[in-house]
């Protein structure tokens, strides 16, 4: 399947959570209206899928049993990138192009803005997620992350370490947040009562962090965009480990951990699935014509081979394209809605 094929990877459908059933694991895609341009996915409580249509500027929801899809706007120039549902059951919006957090109500499709401020234009909005006292924590990729309370609609913006490049984010189980900066090449850790960001700094140098989740056990995933990296920030030890994926030029984006602490991962090197289990260190992946062949990728150990196999020139061009709107299928398999019922 081509990476400029709009199809919606919407869901990895698994019989059970186990490891047998894992190798099993089958792909199901489904198209959507031409031009709608899907960039990150979510899924609904009620079994449908929620996806930004970056290029069309709007809002989509799938009902995967259907097959039939819906665009909803969000008003002139938007330009959506990630998607969430909230504890209040709305769906949040990183809305690039109005420059601000969009909230529409699942039932009404009513849209409400909340603009970032005039001194924060272009702050080129990416992902966002929420902590545990409800508060809204987003990241711009101009050089900037930020809170907004949904109740009181007060939001702050700071500036992060590095100027540009903050990009994925994430809430820990027991409430810390954490996001990844892809051009600054580290892992934020934010002070919540301060809103000040410490810098964690992974064991690859020019890594280009992207996307980060965390595990059942409070352990930070990240996806290397540039080395082609998989590294975990043990949150309560403060120490990393990282493994090499397999193949030629793995680029790896999306991360998601699910129920198992499996972890998953969308990887434009292999234009693949890939599923990493950290208690046997083994990777499978999984494309639109069926598995792949099983690879074991390669543990790095602490300081040793700092900054291999890291591919600027191809990195950049493929950021350009992200940054540009271009439609992906690999950043379409934002693989948060693997593993799920939805």
């Amino acid at each position: 399947m081509n990476r400029l094929v709009m199809m919606l990877v919407a869901a990895v459908v698994m019989s059970t959570a186990n490891s047998a059933a894992h190798s099993n694991t089958t792909m199901q895609t489904f198209p959507v209206q031409a031009g709608a341009g899907p960039h990150d996915v979510h899924p609904a409580p009620d079994g449908a899928v929620w996806f930004t249509a970056q290029s069309a500027g709007k809002l989509g929801r799938l009902d995967p049993r259907t097959g039939k899809s819906d665009l909803i706007s969000l008003g002139p120039g938007a330009a959506p990138h990630d998607v969430i549902v909230g504890p209040d059951g709305a769906v949040w919006i990183t809305e690039g192009g109005q420059n601000a957090i969009a909230r529409v109500d699942p039932a009404t499709h009513a849209v409400k803005l909340f603009s970032l401020p005039k001194e924060r234009r272009s702050a080129n909005l990416n992902t966002a997620s929420f902590d545990h006292r409800g508060v809204l924590w987003f990241t711009g990729q101009n050089g900037i992350y930020g809170q907004l309370d949904p109740k009181s609609g007060a939001m702050a913006v700071f500036d992060a370490p590095r100027g540009t490049g903050p990009y994925g984010v994430a809430t820990t189980p027991d409430g810390q947040v954490f996001f990844a900066s892809l051009a600054g090449n580290y892992l934020g850790q934010i002070d919540l009562a301060t809103g000040n960001a410490t810098v964690l700094e992974p064991p690859v140098p020019r890594q280009g962090a992207r996307r980060v989740w965390s595990d059942s056990h409070g352990a930070l995933w990240i996806t290397g965009w540039n080395s082609g990296d998989l590294f975990r920030y043990d949150s309560k030890t403060k120490s990393w480990a990282h493994w090499h994926l397999p193949g030629d030029s793995p680029q790896p984006y999306a991360v998601y951990v699910d129920e198992t602490d499996v972890v998953w991962m969308s990887d434009w090197g292999s234009n693949a699935i890939l599923r990493f289990e950290p208690r046997t260190e083994e990777v499978r992946g999984l494309s639109a014509n069926g598995p792949l062949r099983e690879r074991a990728p390669t543990r790095r150990a602490q300081g040793r081979g700092l900054g291999r196999g890291i591919r600027r020139r191809q990195a950049l061009r493929a950021q350009d394209r992200v940054d540009e709107g271009v439609p992906q299928l690999a950043e379409a398999t934002e693989t948060r809605c693997l593993g799920k019922s939805a």
